[in-house]
């Protein structure tokens, strides 16, 4: 039995939307007609895109947000440790979410359920919502038996990687935003008050400032360019992001990121902290370290790093240790390698790993918080300046008028 979303009419020709379980669209078709509706569109429940097809380049496909992702794993995890099967773990979860999209998912869930799959291969069939962490760990904690205790664990990770994301986008809304009110107001200078000047200062006949020239000539060439350089900047943007979906291209890109000053070390440490989390899930979970490891390089961003821990995951498959094998690709902090290393000897492995995890969250922090300091004023005092320029680029031929006349 699965889960299909359809769309209907009822007797008064308005529409209904909503979620049934059935074996197949026929009978949901028919469940409908039962009903009094007449079905116009029902598809079955799942955001797996089709096999082979190619990833658009903007995607309008949603699964669950992280607070909902979260939400639903901690009421899951409740209801688990109470002893409720998972089918009604999950109905109960469904009519208590007042989300349709949300509703929609774990209706389709339990419905794989209900046929008789496992929950971690009903998660499957929503990978937009499911990533491989989470089914991973699911999976483990079924084996084992403590599900309730892997789901927890699993929500307190969702809901620390959301407030680091919280963190990290407000830590970059503030500088972007004066950025771009700066930009609208030179280009606000540039385009209209600049030209009624030109005219006055034209008819005076007077030598202008080289400021002044400048100025002037800026603000010509982006009134008869403004909009070509606009549709080249756009065309610019596009092409940057269709150049990340190419491998190489990404890769490059990425190598790059790492070796720039401050950036890379943040992102480095980004990505050691995720890695190092996730892998203390997953081998708390009971998951083997070569699988932690294939698992944990899928959740890290970038390229070279996700390449390396896939090398050294090939080194521990041939027998040597955790920490040597990440140490041979110098990307990763060196006190994170001596944790790894304490719990591979002391057979503490999940508890060191989350210990690195934490050290590295809080070395973020510290950066994040440092960078902003500096980068808030550093902004303001850098746009203020281009500002001043353009005041007195203005100014300047006044004030030489003003010397004329007297």
């Amino acid at each position: 039995m699965a889960a299909f979303e359809y769309t209907a009419l009822d007797t008064r020709g308005r529409q209904k939307k909503g979620v049934l379980e059935g074996d197949a669209a026929r009978a949901i078709r028919a469940q409908l007609r039962d009903k009094g509706l007449t079905p116009i569109k029902v598809k079955e429940v799942s955001d797996r895109r089709t096999p082979g097809a190619s990833k658009p380049l903007f995607s309008f496909q949603r699964g669950m947000k992280v607070v909902e992702l979260a939400l639903f794993t901690r009421q899951l995890a409740t209801l688990a440790h109470a002893g409720m099967p998972m089918e009604e773990s999950l109905k109960a979860v469904a009519e208590q979410t007042e989300n349709d999209r949300v509703r929609r998912i774990i209706v389709g869930v339990r419905s794989e359920v209900v046929e008789g799959n496992t929950f971690a291969d009903a998660l499957a069939g929503f990978p937009n919502s499911f990533d491989q962490l989470y089914r991973a760990t699911a999976a483990a904690g079924e084996q084992t038996g403590h599900l309730d205790e892997v789901l927890n664990g699993l929500a307190d990770y969702v809901e620390e990687q959301q407030a680091m994301r919280q963190k990290i986008l407000a830590a970059l809304i503030y500088p972007a935003f004066l950025i771009v009110v700066s930009i609208g107001i030179v280009v606000a200078l540039l385009s209209t008050v600049v030209p009624k000047l030109v005219h006055v200062f034209n008819s005076v006949h007077a030598d202008l400032p080289t400021l002044t020239v400048v100025l002037i000539s800026m603000s010509d060439f982006l009134r008869d360019w403004g909009l070509l350089l606009a549709i080249l900047i756009g065309a610019a943007i596009t092409g940057f992001i269709y150049g990340l979906r190419q491998p190489a291209f990404k890769r490059r890109f990425h190598g790059l990121v790492l070796r720039i000053p401050l950036i890379g070390r943040f992102v480095r440490g980004v990505n050691t902290a995720r890695f190092t989390r996730t892998l203390a899930i997953l081998t708390k979970s009971g998951v083997p370290a070569l699988d932690a490891m294939g698992i944990g390089a899928e959740v890290v961003t970038n390229v070279p790093m996700r390449e390396a821990i896939s090398r050294a995951a090939t080194r521990v498959r041939e027998g040597d240790a955790i920490h040597r094998a990440l140490g041979q690709e110098n990307l990763f902090p060196a006190i994170t390698l001596h944790m790894i290393a304490n719990g591979e000897m002391s057979g503490e492995l999940d508890m060191m790993l989350g210990r690195a995890a934490d050290h590295q969250d809080r070395e973020v922090e510290t950066l994040r918080e440092g960078v902003m300091g500096v980068l808030g004023p550093a902004v303001i005092l850098g746009m203020g300046g281009v500002v001043l320029l353009i005041v007195l680029a203005i100014l300047l031929p006044v004030f030489n008028l003003n010397q004329l006349v007297q």
